[in-house]
């Protein structure tokens, strides 16, 4: 009989405890969910793990006026909208095309729309705010325009397939991050006038791109200012958040301009500074729907180095910032 490892039995509970998620929680009414995802967020929120401090050691930098009470405040908001997206992520696939349209509301939709008709492509680069499947679901679904995206290879492979299935069933087109292939496909759906949503807003990789974000230097993906700079595509932030409703809140920023002078990784710097920027002046606004439980400052880092390994978002059971789904490139 095979023996499997620590880390196997841990890969195939995570497996489970997703599969438990999608084919439970979407079976139950709205309003005892959102009580089940809420009081969830509270024990979390109580134990106080590493993803509870790590996130509000963030919001310190995001609001650095606030002390211990608000800092407290904030991330149990924090935690309450992160299970929030949990919630809703699960329950999705039970939704019906007008629950998904009524379920977001999102400014500066013209900027989307208006590049999607000039046939140039358009890149929609979000950070890890409110619920990203729920807008793409919203997109697909009111717009009626398909769109592409990456996924990290998730350890148990069943893992990584029941989420392809999960966006593709959203209308998603999903490819995998690894193996460097991503990059050339998702140049050519913007060069044939497509869509391409990416969340972009860590990557502590060699690859990320330094940029200051909220006073100090971390690093962001590369990749939706490099697609725009080779492939002439707009390249839209957008920033996303909750308020006391059941409708998601979004707001589509104007464009980030493309340099006109400058070598191409020099042009790909100013954009993604550009777009650390607009990522900021969304967070600054709604800091509690900002779902970033994990390292994120190069000084926060050992050493104060860089950090190996892709952003993973954790999952509901896994606090300490080690299991995500939704990949930046």
């Amino acid at each position: 009989m095979k023996q499997h490892t620590v880390k196997e039995r841990k890969e195939q509970l995570t497996d489970a405890l997703y599969g438990l998620g999608w084919a439970g929680v979407k079976k139950l009414p709205e309003p005892v969910a959102v009580r089940l995802g809420q009081q969830l967020a509270d024990l979390a929120w109580r134990r106080r793990g590493t993803g509870v401090r790590r996130l509000e050691a963030n919001l310190a930098r995001v609001v650095p006026d606030a002390g211990p009470e608000r800092l407290a405040r904030l991330s149990r908001a924090g935690m309450r909208s992160y299970m929030r997206y949990w919630m809703e992520s699960f329950r999705l696939p039970a939704w019906s095309e007008e629950r998904v349209r009524n379920g977001f509301s999102v400014a500066g939709l013209d900027h989307l729309r208006q590049g999607l008709e000039s046939g140039r492509g358009v890149v929609l680069a979000l950070p890890h705010m409110a619920n990203y499947d729920l807008a793409g679901a919203w997109v697909t679904t009111t717009l009626g325009v398909p769109f592409t995206t990456v996924a990290e290879r998730l350890k148990p492979e069943t893992l990584y397939d029941r989420f392809v299935a999960y966006r593709e069933g959203l209308g998603m087109e999903v490819l995998p991050h690894a193996g460097g292939s991503a990059f050339g496909t998702l140049a050519r759906r913007l060069r044939s006038g497509g869509l391409v949503c990416l969340v972009a807003d860590r990557d502590l990789s060699s690859s990320g791109i330094p940029v200051k974000f909220f006073g100090e230097t971390t690093k962001m993906p590369a990749g939706p200012a490099m697609l725009a700079a080779r492939t002439g595509a707009l390249l839209l932030p957008v920033t996303l958040w909750y308020d006391r409703s059941p409708v998601m809140q979004g707001r589509v920023h104007p464009p980030v301009e493309l340099p006109e002078t400058g070598t191409r990784a020099e042009k790909a710097a100013v954009m993604t500074q550009q777009l650390a920027d607009a990522f900021a002046s969304g967070i600054a606004e709604h800091p509690q729907d900002w779902h970033m439980l994990q390292r994120l400052w190069l000084a926060d880092l050992p050493g104060g180095g860089e950090a190996g390994g892709r952003d993973r978002r954790p999952a509901p059971a896994q606090q300490d910032g080690r299991q995500d789904t939704r990949e930046s490139s």
